[in-house]
Parts: structure tokens; sequence; C-alpha cells
């Protein structure tokens, strides 16, 4: 196990009717003039708009509101943000949505205090200060862990980039999650949200640090958890336990809990960000095209076949093949395309309407033109990432 630091100080208030508390807990963080930032309509199709509103109002806060963030989150409408905050002095941002909607805020919590451009801090050009407002967050779409993790991506339509940054002092200060927010999700955006945080788990989950038994077994238990209950809230969207439990899974995927200690991948995430750069798809169903095609991959790589082989056992309870396990780790593979094809997500770029004619370039900004790898679990380099494209056509 390596070295670590870690420290999450968000405050997590769970259970139901908890946004109803939204007022009085930014009241007792010091806030009074807030900006309310949401995507479209569906918090005003289910009530959630007037109850955020009324708890404001009661606690006596004054509040603007943005309106239209969008899946993959644009910049543009950072910067709109960023204008209204210093136009109306505003000293807290409530996130109520998903991690678009919170990943905008902590964008904007940073270009509020830096003159030029927030595209500088969001694409690495400078690194952020430690000037911010604080931010809160109603989750309303378990999927990116964005409510307590310390980083957001930010997508600039213009130049087909979709990228991020992160900072300790990113972390929201209070995350409201009440599953019962969760009922309405169309049945799409639950399987992508699922398999978003299966993801986040195994971006740390496969590494070849040794001695990290706990978080493998943390890890393990996310990944479980997530698969035994998908299915039940397809099924029954209004299961609350399996809401419950999908939920808290999201937020313990991605807070780094289960980082600690350990080399962690990111491979596929920066893959999925390229092309949803270019084709502004669903990240979830990135990443659900992506991942079974990327395992099975690696299940012909000798250094990997261990740590796929115990996936493939600990989490979906393949029998273990003693005598080839690269035969196990498959069985794993296989099990995970099924969990995904019977959720309703794509196993195919052509699926989406995604063809050939990005590849090269895609490889080519992944490894700036051939210079560098990408993945710690293995080094992609530029012809890995070309066969791994062509593997998901």
């Amino acid at each position: 196990m390596n070295n670590f630091e870690f420290q999450c100080g968000t405050k997590m208030i769970f259970g139901k009717g908890t946004e109803q508390r939204v007022g009085e807990e930014l009241k007792s963080f010091g806030a009074s003039r807030v900006l309310f930032v949401y995507g479209g309509s569906s918090i005003k199709k289910s009530g959630l708009y007037d109850r955020v509103v009324k708890s404001l109002t009661d606690a006596g806060l004054y509040f603007e509101e943005l309106a239209g963030v969008v899946p993959n989150p644009r910049v543009s409408l950072v910067r709109r943000g960023i204008s209204i905050c210093r136009e109306k002095g505003i000293d807290f941002l409530l996130a109520v949505g998903g991690g678009s909607v919170i990943d905008t805020c902590k964008a904007m919590s940073f270009g509020v205090y830096y003159k030029e451009d927030v595209w500088d801090l969001i694409s690495g050009k400078v690194r952020p200060g430690t000037q911010r407002l604080p931010v809160a967050t109603i989750l309303t779409l378990p999927a990116a862990g964005s409510e307590e993790s310390d980083s957001c991506v930010i997508s600039d339509e213009t130049i087909s980039v979709k990228t991020g940054f992160g900072s300790p002092l990113m972390r929201p200060v209070f995350s409201i999650m009440n599953p019962e927010l969760t009922y309405t999700l169309p049945p799409y955006q639950t399987a992508c949200g699922c398999m978003d945080m299966m993801s986040h788990a195994m971006e740390r989950y496969f590494s070849h640090t040794e001695n990290v038994e706990m978080t493998d077994r943390v890890t393990e238990g996310i990944l479980a958890t997530v698969i035994h209950n998908l299915p039940i809230a397809l099924e029954k969207p209004d299961d609350y336990a399996a809401r419950a439990e999908i939920m808290l899974c999201g937020t313990w995927a991605q807070n780094d809990m289960t980082g600690c200690g350990r080399e962690q991948d990111w491979f596929n995430h920066g893959l999925e960000h390229q092309i949803s750069g270019f084709y502004d798809i669903a990240h979830g169903a990135g990443l659900a095209i992506s991942t079974p095609a990327w395992m099975e991959m690696l299940c012909e790589k000798e250094q990997c076949v261990p740590k796929l082989a115990q996936y493939a056992v600990r989490v979906w309870n393949v029998p273990e093949n003693p005598e080839d396990a690269a035969e196990t780790a498959k069985e794993g593979v296989k099990k995970l395309r099924s969990l995904l094809r019977a959720a309703g997500l794509p196993q195919s770029l052509g699926e989406v309407g995604i063809g050939t004619e990005r590849f090269e370039e895609i490889a080519d900004n992944m490894t700036d033109g051939g210079s560098h790898t990408c993945g710690a679990f293995y080094p992609f380099g530029k012809k890995d990432i070309l066969e791994l494209l062509n593997r998901m056509e």
C-alpha cells in the first residue's frame, strides 16, 4: 500500500424529505445571497423546484436562478453563471441536479475569483487558487459522484473538447441526498448512472499496487451492490431501498475513499471524454461501450489477468478456474456485458451512430501524437488505442 492523504469534508444529509432543509443548512454555513442552478423542467414537474424555493424563502435568503445545464455541461453556461455571481454579489452556489449541474457550479466557484477566462482553469493551463465560492448540492441523479468529489468535467462544444480540473477545495460543503428524488428518472438515465459509478470504482480497483485488500473488498462491495440493485430499480422505479443503495454507491465510488494508497488507472474515462467531446453521447453509455472491450483486450495481457480474474470471482461469483485464469477473467466480462445489455445500454459505437472517422484523432489526442501512453493498469499507446477503438466498433 502506498502512502496517502485523504480528507472529505462534505456533510452528507441523506434520506426522505431532506431537501426541505436546504434553506436552513445554507444559512448555517453563512449563506446570504445564493445562485440556484439547475437543468431543465424536470425539477419543476416533480415539485422539487417549489420545495427548494420555499425552503430558501423561509430561511430569508436572497437567491437568483440559472437554468439550462445540459449533459456534458458547457463552459458557455459556466461563464454566464460567473457573470451573475459577480453582478449580484453571490456568496453561495446551490446545485440541484446531477453531476452536470454540480460540475457547472464547481467550475463557476473558482472562476468567479479568476480574472481571465475560466477555460484556463478547466483546461489545466492555470492551476486553481484558494479562493472559491462554496457549493452545496441536492442530488437528483446518482452517477458522477460529484456531490462529494474534488473534481469537475466541462465541455467546450466550439472546439469539441471535454476536460476538467480539481482541487481539495472543490468538494461541496454539504450534499442533500434523498433517494425519492430519483424515482422519476428514465430507465436509460438510471442505467447510465450505474455504469458511471461502476466505472469510478473500477478505475481505482484495476491496479497493480499490492497489499490493498481493504479497498479492494470495499470496491467489490460497491460493484456487487450496484449489480444487485440496478435490475430492481429498473423494474420498480419507486423501490426506496434499491434507490438508496444505488445513491450511496455513487457517492462512495467517487469520493476517493477506495483510491487510498493505490495507483489508479482512469484510461476509460479519458477515452470516453474524447468520444463524448466529439459526439455528445451520454457519459455512462460511452463507458458501457468502452469498459467491456477494454477488459476483453486486457484478458490477453498476462500482467492484467490476475486482477481481472479476481474481479470475476469476487464480484460476479464466477467459479475460479485454477488451470486458466484468463478464462475466469473472460467469464467476468461476459457477466458485465449481460447486465449492461439487459439494462438497455449500448455495446458498440455503431449502436450510437459513431463511425471510424475520428479514431485517429482520438488516439492522437490521448497520446499527444503517439509520444506517451495512457493508463496505469496497462499502458495504452496510440496503436493500442486504435486497436481498442476498432474492437468497440
